[in-house]
């Protein structure tokens, strides 16, 4: 088993880092897709958890599930001889590698969903998805003809061309990330703005009484699970490709806190705040501290990578517990804002 390397996750920025405190030009392009990345895992989990109260505290393992997919969609078949081993090896191009990804983390939720979410609520729905995160975990781990096990998959093609420079190609590669964000949060926002956005978010305040008007909550839950999963599987697509490497260690429980704090803090259940969070928590913040000379015992300034974001997210709570962009609910541009529009109306508009 290979020793953690908290760099692992995202080798490909080693090379664009700058020495001892200084930023580099290269180093800050690098940053470039990550920020469109982290902004379409985002959206992902806001519309599980920020729309529909779906506490999916294991989020992170669907977004590894994608990267795995598409990674081993992506390479060739596996060479014995090398002592590498994974599963298909169907060296498919892109952009079907990361379309595949995203419907395989989706029947992915959907499993997980049936057991779940049919009669687990709230506390023992998020126990749930942990217990379910450390079984993948476990056996993509001990399982090596899956993805290699531990040691992870390397290697990993990128759609980018290889004549580029180091900056143009990162440049190009943002391009794709930009178009997969714009076409993700186009889709969620017209969820959120839709009588099925607002049934969901009905379900999220009271879900009992959506089920008293006859909608059937558990399918509305399923399927807002499964389209969060979609998402996280085609961010997880996006990452692999970005770090061109993964391995177990790049998807533990802290992965998913980040994506939870930079929710909370951009604006749960605000795709806006969402984008902004995603820009502010895993790259500005996290990233800050790789700038942090060295003091301590070994590993300390990494450590303050989660402390930084901790106290950030405490502070947010404490004096704007909505968030930078609080949520506000979608307004029909062509009548003017009500007060209550009542929830028998909400109701009966999401089954036209």
């Amino acid at each position: 088993m290979r020793d953690y390397d908290p760099d692992f996750a995202y080798p490909s920025q080693r090379h664009f880092r700058g020495q001892g405190k200084g930023l580099t030009v290269q180093y800050l392009v690098s940053l470039i897709p990550l920020v469109f990345i982290y902004g379409i895992l985002v959206l992902g989990l806001n519309l599980q958890v920020g729309q529909t109260g779906i506490l999916n505290l294991t989020y992170f393992t669907f977004v590894a599930f994608g990267a795995y997919i598409s990674a081993v969609l992506s390479l060739p078949p596996a060479d014995p001889s090398t002592g590498i081993t994974y599963i298909l090896g169907a060296n498919l191009p892109f952009p079907l590698t990361t379309l595949l990804a995203g419907c395989a983390a989706a029947i992915l939720g959907v499993l997980i969903s049936f057991a779940a979410l049919q009669r687990l609520r709230s506390d023992y729905l998020a126990i749930v998805t942990v217990g379910a995160g450390y079984v993948i975990y476990t056996v993509v781990g001990n399982q090596a003809n899956l993805f290699d096990g531990w040691n992870g998959l390397f290697g990993i093609s990128t759609p980018v061309p290889q004549n580029l420079g180091p900056n143009a190609q990162m440049l190009f590669f943002s391009g794709i990330c930009l178009i997969f964000l714009v076409v993700v949060f186009t889709a969620v926002e017209r969820i959120r703005r839709s009588p099925l956005g607002r049934v969901l978010r009905a379900i999220r305040d009271d879900e009992g009484v959506v089920a008293a008007f006859g909608r059937d909550v558990f399918r509305l839950r399923v399927m807002t699970f499964a389209l969060g999963c979609f998402v996280a599987g085609v961010g997880g697509s996006l990452l692999v490709m970005y770090a061109t490497a993964f391995n177990p260690q790049s998807f533990l429980p802290p992965e998913t806190f980040i994506m939870f704090a930079a929710m909370i803090i951009g604006g749960i259940g605000n795709n806006w705040g969402s984008l902004l969070g995603a820009a502010v928590v895993p790259v500005a913040f996290a990233e800050a501290t790789r700038f942090i000379p060295e003091f301590g015992h070994a590993g300390l300034v990494e450590d303050l990578r989660a402390v930084v974001v901790g106290v950030l997210l405490i502070l947010v709570l404490r004096f704007m517990p909505q968030g930078l962009i609080k949520e506000r609910p979608p307004v029909d541009r062509d009548q003017p804002a009500r007060a209550d529009q009542g929830l028998a109306r909400l109701l009966k508009g999401a089954r036209s």
